[in-house]
């Protein structure tokens, strides 16, 4: 999923783009509100996080004229001004949120996550946007699973790690094939980057992280998502 940050402190733009990549997004970056609109026309995002007060062209005008060709792609604004008709003004150009500075990266991330989950939730769903894992029902679509009644939250990065070793079940998904699938052939992170997030999913979705029955380790291999299919036939 692609998040185009319009801002142009360098600070704040380098900062969100950091944050939004450890969930797995993919990130477009500009500085100004002329080099957005090129960026919008060509990379096609699926949402923008949009400073309001910018050189070469504001923030209102660049929604203004995303709104004229594109009334559903979300946009949050991304301002130090926190007067109401400010907020005002932005709602009714067409943002679907709006978030002060100074701000805490948890507020954006949990934000985003939200409007990442209606932006995948809006689009065409796949014939497997839910599927079984282990005794877990993932929802890709929207970034979490249930367990019964209990409802177990993931990132972006996380569900791509879950889809990937579910296309391969029960068989070896190798370090690389996790690295492509969650981060991309462009980035490749560090083996210990990929092994704190298996981490954090064990203690998230085995019954006990210390003894992992669902991702199970293959020594200088990678992991294997372990089902009872085998056993069955």
């Amino acid at each position: 999923m692609k998040i185009l940050i319009v801002e142009d402190d360098d600070n704040i733009r380098l900062g969100l783009a950091e944050a939004l990549s450890r969930e797995g997004y993919e990130l477009i970056l500009s500085g100004n509100g002329k080099e957005a609109l090129l960026k919008y026309a060509q990379e096609k995002p699926d949402f923008i996080i949009l400073d309001i007060m910018m050189p070469e062209l504001d923030g209102y005008s660049v929604c203004r004229e995303i709104r004229k060709s594109d009334e559903q792609i979300p946009i949050v604004f991304l301002s130090a001004k926190d007067e109401e008709i400010d907020r005002v003004v932005g709602l009714e150009l067409g943002a679907d949120d709006y978030i002060s500075k100074p701000f805490g990266m948890h507020e954006v991330r949990a934000r985003i996550k939200t409007i990442a989950r209606r932006c995948l939730r809006n689009k065409t769903a796949e014939a497997d946007a839910a599927f079984a894992f282990g005794d877990l029902t993932v929802y890709s679509n929207e970034l979490y699973a249930l367990r019964g009644s209990a409802r177990l939250e993931f990132s972006l990065r996380e569900v791509k790690i879950l889809e990937c070793l579910y296309r391969h079940k029960n068989k070896v998904v190798t370090r690389d094939m996790l690295f492509d699938a969650a981060w991309g052939y462009e980035h490749m992170p560090n083996s210990r980057t990929l092994d704190q997030h298996i981490s954090k999913l064990r203690k998230t979705i085995e019954r006990d992280p210390n003894n992992p029955v669902l991702i199970r380790t293959v020594h200088g291999m990678g992991y294997r998502y372990h089902t009872d299919e085998r056993e069955k036939a």
